[in-house]
């Protein structure tokens, strides 16, 4: 792994994602009871060994539905940021900063789609998308998952972060 990557990778003390691209393969199920999202439980046993080992995490998505909060709430993200417009994003993501006091440094983000750009371009946060992401999301990206939305992503970088810092597989 190039030392400039290792070096970013160390600095890691927050997880931010998006929803839908992310934990989701992008795909919306719509039923007569509403909308639902398939989720990967390989991403949520990352989340919830990442939050254990003591990492912060926090979800800023446009996606409107309760379920998301039941979903990712259940596996310990209480910052979870819903309804938030392309341009909100930024705004909420700086508040985070201040209220965490925290740098964007030790920050990672994961976003795969447009409304994620103008965060990521706009803060010096380390950038990571999934496979299937966006061309311009790759163009800015720090690091592009092998792996596609929804099939695993979170947990690979959540992994590729925990390993680095010697904290992978540590706590149970």
């Amino acid at each position: 792994m190039d030392i400039k990557l290792r070096s970013k990778l160390s600095k890691i003390k927050t997880f931010v994602f998006d929803v839908d691209g992310v934990f989701t393969d992008g795909r919306l199920i719509v039923t007569d009871l509403g909308v639902d999202r398939v989720f990967n439980v390989r991403d949520g046993y990352a989340v919830a060994m990442a939050i254990k080992a003591g990492y912060k995490t926090a979800v800023i998505s446009g996606g409107k539905q309760d379920n998301i909060k039941t979903r990712l709430g259940g596996l310990g993200i209480h910052e979870i940021h819903l309804s938030v417009s392309t341009d909100g994003k930024l705004a909420v993501f700086e508040n985070l900063l201040k209220e965490w006091n925290i740098s964007a440094e030790e920050v990672l983000y994961i976003g795969d789609d447009i409304p994620d750009l103008l965060l990521m371009k706009n803060t010096k946060v380390f950038k990571a998308c999934p496979a299937d992401a966006e061309p311009e999301v790759k163009e800015v990206a720090d690091y592009i998952s092998p792996v596609n939305g929804g099939a695993g992503v979170v947990r690979d970088v959540i992994k590729l972060v925990m390993k680095e810092q010697d904290k992978w597989m540590k706590v149970f």
